[in-house]
């Protein structure tokens, strides 16, 4: 990215901050301070992270004496057998350990359920209630929400209670006009749009005009999709499309 001058080569400020035009020329604002606080922040995480590692290396070496752990695990077993066969016979021990486990491990299938439960749940709620709410959605997207969401909600995760957009590389999705912090759920689906090669059959008619317009597959409000584009969709996005009420035309 680049600085932009005006006509006599000084530099535009916008509410205070220089502007930057980006590769894909778009112009926007940098904010210094925020920048600043950010930097100062990820220094501070950077701290945290280093004593942990320090603490974690620590407390290794009070084993550093141990050569072969899977020997030092049968030798503590044995010696709680040996402790408990004061009460019971060694093989019973075997026998109870075994009941205790399996009555564990269902207890634990049933969490794991209730938990994916839960996850699914919250999922919906809220990335599915942030597509059916979407401003970007409703002023530039040409089809239902429904279907956005069926091809671009796997790109949303939930961490840390937050919503979490990365792009196709794996990358987490960064914001544009806050440096340093994560984009917020709009502008993370403008930039996966943006990155998206069918974007055209997807996005409104800009309501330009002449030859070297590009017009969208569909205008503002219009539930209908090409032949051509409609086949080079998945399956799974075929299905959604058409449960959305779009219409496949030649």
């Amino acid at each position: 990215m680049k600085l932009k001058l005006d006509a006599n080569g000084n530099v535009v400020v916008e509410n205070g901050m220089p502007v930057y035009v980006h590769d894909d020329g778009k112009e926007i604002p940098f904010d210094a301070a925020a920048a600043l606080g950010k930097i100062t922040a990820l220094n501070g995480e950077t701290k945290t992270h280093r004593e942990a590692k320090e603490l974690a290396e620590a407390n290794l070496a009070k084993f550093s004496g141990i050569t072969d752990p899977t020997k030092a695990l049968e030798a503590l077993d044995m010696m709680t057998k040996i402790d408990q066969k004061k009460l019971i016979d060694a093989g019973a021990i075997d026998q109870v350990k075994a009941e205790i486990t399996k009555v564990f491990q269902t207890q634990l299938d049933e969490a794991n359920g209730k938990n994916q439960k839960l996850e699914t749940q919250l999922y919906q709620e809220m990335i599915g209630g942030r597509f059916n709410g979407s401003a970007f959605i409703k002023d530039k997207v040409a089809i239902p929400a429904d279907f956005v969401q069926a091809r671009f909600g796997q790109a949303f995760k939930i961490e840390d209670g937050k919503v979490v957009a990365y792009d196709q590389q794996g990358n987490k999705v960064y914001s544009r006009t806050k440096p340093g912090e994560l984009a917020e759920f709009d502008e993370a689906l403008e930039s996966l749009v943006e990155q998206y090669p069918q974007k055209d059959h997807i996005l409104k008619s800009s309501g330009n005009s002449g030859g070297g317009s590009q017009q969208s597959q569909h205008q503002a409000g219009q539930k209908t999709m090409k032949r051509a584009a409609f086949d080079a969709l998945p399956p799974v996005e075929q299905q959604a499309a058409i449960g959305g009420g779009t219409s496949i035309v030649d």
